[in-house]
């Protein structure tokens, strides 16, 4: 059972950290742990030569998330991270105000359920009657108007220097993952300038953005400055959660819908798309990006890095 209190120490220390103003390359970065071995299991196959291949597999399990007495949603994850999935779930879906004070989280391994206690009472039956599916992998899903308050939203105007990409992509493509490890999944990795702070992967996009989100709504993070980076599609979806979580720039190895650079374009959000190698397409918000660094100086990728999108 996962309680609240027993990562208090964790937050306050987190919270410290943010408030004492202390840089990024101080701060405890999370990452995916490809050697757990409750993610994947093995199985065995056979392949076009008849030849027999142990192959690590990762598992996707349901979860429940509560709010307060509220039956909200059941989620298809990996199982890492529950209680970070279902507090950003919550909080992208507008479930969750700024001001919410958490009481507790309960998480229940054995149930795959985590409820979610606020001090304020909740009660959001109309909002769950509609409902829409997205494009998401394992099938995303959010409740009420996709474009609520958006129209209000203003993005904060920071700078994007194109050798902070460069310099992230190479981090992030080579970093130990469960995607190296398995395949099969995303990622969604929060950075500051070059630095990559939270690394979180799921069999949806969606719950890898959705534990980022939990994590910066746990531990009061700044999103101003910050950079999210994704290996998958740049959706409606994807552009919806980055400007809901108040990020400025969305960057990602893979490609683009219509409407996601259509949304980002009337946000002034920064969409940063095909980051491979040498190469990157800025759709929307050119004007925070720097152009400091010279492409030709920088180095092809090697084949020991992810690919866009899960395999």
């Amino acid at each position: 059972m996962f309680t609240y209190p027993s990562i208090a120490l964790y937050l306050a220390t987190v919270n410290a950290f943010y408030q004492d103003g202390v840089t990024h390359e101080r701060f405890p970065m999370i990452l995916p742990n490809p050697k757990d071995p409750t993610l994947t299991r093995s199985v065995q196959g056979t392949d076009q030569h008849g030849a027999v291949h142990d192959l690590r597999v990762v598992e996707e399990r349901p979860l429940t998330i509560y709010l307060n007495s509220q039956e909200i949603v059941t989620a298809m994850t990996i199982g890492d991270h529950p209680e970070y999935l279902a507090i950003g779930f919550l909080r992208n879906q507008a479930m969750l105000r700024d001001d919410d004070e958490i009481t507790c989280v309960d998480y229940d391994a054995d149930l795959q359920v985590v409820v979610v206690r606020t001090s304020r009472k909740t009660s959001y039956e109309e909002k769950m009657r509609k409902k829409t599916r997205t494009s998401g992998c394992a099938v995303g899903t959010v409740f009420g108007d996709m474009m609520e308050g958006l129209e209000t939203l203003t993005l904060p105007n920071a700078e994007l220097r194109s050798s902070w990409l460069y310099s992230l992509s190479r981090q992030i493509n080579t970093m130990p993952s469960l995607y190296l490890e398995a395949g099969a999944i995303h990622g969604t990795v929060l950075c500051q300038q070059d630095k990559p702070l939270i690394y979180m992967e799921d069999v949806g996009r969606h719950n890898a953005v959705d534990k980022v989100a939990g994590w910066m709504f746990q531990t009061g993070s700044t999103a101003a400055d910050k950079i999210l980076y994704t290996t998958g599609r740049l959706t409606s979806e994807m552009v919806i959660k980055t400007a809901n979580m108040g990020i400025p720039v969305l960057a990602s190895r893979s490609g683009f819908t219509a409407w996601g650079v259509e949304i980002a374009q009337q946000l002034n959000m920064t969409l940063i798309g095909r980051m491979r190698g040498k190469r990157f397409l800025c759709l929307s918000g050119q004007e925070r990006l720097v152009l400091d660094a010279d492409p030709e100086t920088i180095p092809d990728e090697t084949r020991a890095s992810r690919s866009s999108g899960a395999k």
